[in-house]
């Protein structure tokens, strides 16, 4: 049974992304907020980025200021949760068809006052695959508005040649500042509760927070289950394992899509925050 309306369906084909209200419930958001403060908490005592936390430039013990929470799937079984979500993955499978792959998520942190930007990029310029059946759902533990750095994107951007997100030959993770018009933009304005939904090929970004209030975004990552990395060798029982709804196959469907294979890049980067922190010039920084 279809969650999603035939409108809301086509909205989505035509800019690449849609809004959906009311998806979780307040309980929900509670229990996800509070185990993220117990991370947040536990991040006091790392000094450094690793293999849990991406930290803003300015983070100390005493102000934990995050960028990122890693792979939260695999640190706390709510997070786990909101992944397999059957109300999420309902309207997943309305978009990209009914045998989805998960594969994990990231908990992006935007602190009062000035919590980083995200430069403008695709996440198909990352990870390219064999079609483009692919989404990023995003839950937002705080309402999200454009003062607290909220995401924006392109609309009908998923539906141009994909945009080099090189300089100077090294992938950098994010597109030059004239290959789009930042008027043109988008907002997702949404309440604690609501998801976003975008394509893999639309282009996004999101500015600093400079608002008094967090704000925090929980990004899962979901793909039809014919879509295989191009370059990638596949583990095929952990490929399997990614399975969440439907059946597996071991057909890859090939779709003529455009790409820019993503390296060479910088030697010793390793988050997007750290690829795009090379980029020379920055439509958020002055």
């Amino acid at each position: 049974m279809k969650v999603l309306t035939q409108s809301q369906v086509n909205f989505y084909n035509e800019k690449g992304y849609i809004l959906v209200d009311n998806v979780l419930s307040k309980e929900e958001i509670k229990e996800l907020s509070d185990v993220t403060d117990t991370f947040v908490e536990k991040s006091r005592s790392v000094t450094e980025n690793n293999e849990d936390f991406v930290l803003e430039p300015e983070y100390t013990a005493e102000n934990p200021k995050l960028r990122r929470l890693k792979s939260p799937e695999h640190q706390h079984k709510v997070y786990k949760n909101a992944l397999t979500n059957k109300n999420i993955l309902d309207i997943v499978e309305d978009l990209i068809g009914p045998n989805i792959r998960s594969h994990g998520s990231k908990l992006n942190m935007k602190a009062p006052g000035g919590g980083s930007s995200v430069e403008w990029h695709t996440d198909w310029g990352f990870y390219p695959h064999t079609n483009d059946d692919i989404l990023e759902v995003g839950i937002p533990l705080d309402d999200m508005e454009i003062e607290n750095g909220c995401l924006h994107a392109i609309p009908g951007s998923h539906k141009w040649n994909e945009i080099s997100h090189h300089e100077n030959g090294l992938f950098i993770g994010a597109v030059s500042d004239d290959s789009f018009n930042i008027e043109d933009a988008e907002p997702f304005i949404l309440k604690s509760g609501s998801i976003s939904l975008h394509h893999v090929r639309a282009l996004h970004g999101s500015a600093p927070n400079v608002s008094n209030r967090p704000r925090r975004l929980l990004l899962q990552n979901y793909s039809a289950a014919d879509a295989f990395p191009i370059g990638t060798p596949v583990d095929w029982v952990k490929w399997e394992d990614s399975m969440i709804r439907g059946s597996s196959t071991n057909k890859p469907r090939m779709e003529k899509i455009q790409l820019y294979w993503p390296e060479p890049r910088p030697e010793g980067v390793g988050s997007i925050f750290e690829l795009q922190d090379k980029k020379k010039k920055s439509i958020y920084k002055k």
